[in-house]
């Protein structure tokens, strides 16, 4: 693999940013520094042609203004925290509300929105490019000064790899992802509703109306949510109110060699597989995309355009016993590995 760094602006306040392109044989992925976000990833279909197929923007100005998380590692905690506050070791921790009443993605200046420290690290495997960030004490109400470390890989085999670490010098909560949107049809225009999905998962988290989990993990037997054979995204989509955003409880959390979910685009013949370490993986079928933002080409965005696959603990879970704990004690190190793995099958498969 090579890895090559090129300016990609800089901020409002006069910071530079880069853009690394990760070259692995045919494989394409570009990250940028601003958020630690992936800006592309483009993938060979059924003929060899490349598209790349993830959603975002042409330049940084795109992701400097309110965006759809396009991308972006996201903490210091994913996805949403019910009423914008937690209680950890008796203490009260009011964080910011950007979600309605509710903290989203790690608050109004998450991680989508910082300037990480970029490196390139040689390997036994290649170079790596490894983006490191300090949240310090108070950071959006989170306590503890957390330092993060993000590593990417694109390996011959189609397989973006992404590590993750932190450590804090207190007691704090951390739940940390990434959020890219996926269509592997290459086609900017297209929605997903078409593309093939399968997850892994018996159960999943229902949500209220705010889209916070209930505390219930509900099997998906007889649902729309059960993917355990493959099935287009939109084939029961109406049958959700507002479109998938919901967790998916996979059924070998903590293990990273089992496929947590995979997906076949049907005209390209692109395939996505997910493996990763954690317990939960968030599926968000671009529900609140609306048109209003133009991306890559100055196409609009419009509804069901893309698709998250996001791998995480369980929404909320400072708010419910039943889930698996986010709190990291000083002296520990948070892990988390996920991998996306792309692929291609031909026409008669």
């Amino acid at each position: 693999m090579t890895i090559d760094q090129s300016p990609f602006g800089q901020t409002r306040d006069g910071r530079l940013v880069s853009l690394f392109t990760l070259r692995q044989g045919s494989w394409i992925a570009k990250i940028t520094d601003f958020g630690a976000s992936l800006t592309e990833m483009h993938v060979p279909d059924r003929q060899g042609n490349l598209a790349d197929v993830v959603l975002g923007f042409d330049s940084i100005e795109g992701y400097l203004d309110p965006h759809p998380y396009f991308g972006a590692t996201i903490g210091r905690v994913a996805n949403r925290v019910a009423g914008a506050k937690f209680t950890l070791d008796g203490r009260e921790y009011a964080l910011a509300a950007n979600n309605g009443p509710h903290s989203l993605h790690g608050g109004r200046v998450g991680f989508d929105k910082a300037l990480w420290q970029a490196e390139v690290v040689e390997s036994a495997r290649g170079p790596l490019l490894t983006l490191k960030h300090l949240s310090p004490d108070g950071d959006e109400g989170y306590p503890g000064n957390l330092q993060v470390e993000v590593t990417f890989e694109l390996t011959p085999d189609g397989m973006l790899r992404i590590v993750y670490q932190a450590t804090s010098d207190a007691l704090t909560v951390v739940n940390l992802t990434n959020h890219s949107y996926f269509n592997l049809s290459g086609s900017a225009g297209a929605t997903v509703l078409d593309h093939v999905l399968e997850i892994a998962a018996e159960s999943y988290t229902p949500v209220d109306a705010s889209l916070i989990p209930t505390g219930e993990v509900a099997p998906v037997a007889g649902t729309p949510f059960d993917f355990r054979k493959p099935t287009a995204i939109g084939a029961r989509i109406a049958e959700v109110p507002g479109g998938y955003d919901h967790n998916f409880v996979l059924n070998d959390g903590w293990d990273l060699s089992p496929i947590s979910a995979r997906v076949f685009e049907p005209q390209s013949g692109r395939v996505l597989e997910v493996l990763t370490t954690e317990p939960g993986l968030q599926f968000y079928s671009g529900n609140f995309l609306d048109g209003s933002i133009q991306g890559k080409g100055g196409v609009s965005v419009g509804k069901h355009s893309g698709f998250c696959l996001e791998a995480q603990r369980f929404p909320d879970a400072v708010h419910h016993p039943n889930f698996r704990s986010i709190e990291l004690e000083p002296g520990v190190t948070y892990r988390q590995s996920t991998i996306y793995k792309f692929s291609v099958v031909d026409a008669s498969k």
